[in-house]
């Protein structure tokens, strides 16, 4: 199986809260319920004879080794994937019907990451990184800014075939930063969204260097915890692009948002991007692209989360 192409979706609910004209890239409906499958079939794709035999070792949050397992398995790859304790039952188990290895170790991303770099060098496998890696960037946000702007420009209304800005969660930065590199220089603003609690893009733009080690709080957008490199950062840093944060509340209530008004499932890390559009941490006239990365929420969290807002 490949990679899908997601719908484009024009959101009336978000437009109606003095958005502009706002489209929806579903990437939570990509196989594996993510974007990052983009990226992992790319690593997988280059990877020479010898490295094919050994297989790969990543660390992720979950998403990230999902892809690289459904790639893995395609390509006749073994995958072993490192993940932190608190990953969410249902992308373990996801993982695991995917015929990965996995090796619950680590309190939090960056810490499973140490532990994946290990193993990766004793067994003489690859390391293939969640973001710092090219094909793992051009992949995830270069071949998704391809498709937005095909999408887009195949549109019947001659007004909407541009966009203007794209909006999108940040962890590491391989997602922003393949978008980046692919739509920037067409003239396409990229605003990058993480939540407050733990934003280590953020903070490196403040200090005007990267953050390649990182200890913040936790979030409930877990897939944007953790560390940036100095790949990701340098591209950001480059186009200049601007990142906003969010509070955890105002990302569980567009998760919430997401649902009731749009019928769509977003992951937490997904729902960051709709929380800074409806912050109003921004001017959104023109068309905006709101990317949804993911929807791998378990249902006994979703169920309690729409609870608690009615």
């Amino acid at each position: 199986m490949s990679v899908r192409k997601t719908p484009l979706v024009r959101c009336a609910a978000l437009e109606r809260e003095g958005s502009g004209a706002v489209f929806l890239k579903l990437e939570c409906l990509q196989r594996t319920g993510s974007f990052k499958l983009r990226g992992a079939t790319q690593a997988i794709a280059h990877l020479g004879a010898a490295s094919r035999s050994v297989g790969v070792v990543t660390a992720s949050a979950g998403n990230h080794g999902a892809g690289l397992a459904l790639a893995g398995g395609n390509a006749g790859v073994a995958v072993t994937v490192v993940v932190p304790e608190r990953t969410p039952e249902n992308k373990q188990q996801r993982m695991l019907g995917l015929k990965a290895e996995l090796l619950v170790q680590g309190a939090d991303y960056d810490e499973s990451e140490r532990i994946a770099r290990r193993i990766a060098k004793e067994r003489g496998a690859t390391f293939v990184s969640a973001f710092d890696d090219e094909n793992v960037i051009w992949g995830n946000g270069g071949t998704l800014g391809v498709e937005i702007r095909e999408q887009l420009a195949a549109l019947p209304q001659e007004e909407l075939r541009e966009a203007k800005r794209i909006v999108v969660p940040v962890g590491g930065g391989g997602l922003i930063a393949g978008l980046a590199n692919e739509l920037c220089p067409a003239g396409v603003d990229i605003l990058g969204c993480q939540p407050i609690n733990n934003c280590a893009m953020y903070d490196s733009l403040a200090l005007g260097h990267s953050l390649c080690e990182y200890e913040k709080d936790s979030t409930v957008a877990e897939g944007c915890e953790g560390a940036v490199c100095e790949r990701t950062y340098a591209i950001v840093a480059k186009h200049e692009l601007s990142i906003v944060t969010v509070s955890e509340e105002a990302i569980l209530d567009a998760v919430r948002f997401l649902y009731n008004e749009c019928g769509v499932v977003a992951e937490a890390s997904a729902a960051v991007a709709v929380a800074a559009l409806r912050s109003e941490a921004f001017s959104a006239s023109g068309v905006t692209v709101v990317v949804i990365s993911g929807g791998n929420i378990d249902a006994a969290s979703l169920d309690t989360l729409l609870g608690e807002g009615v």
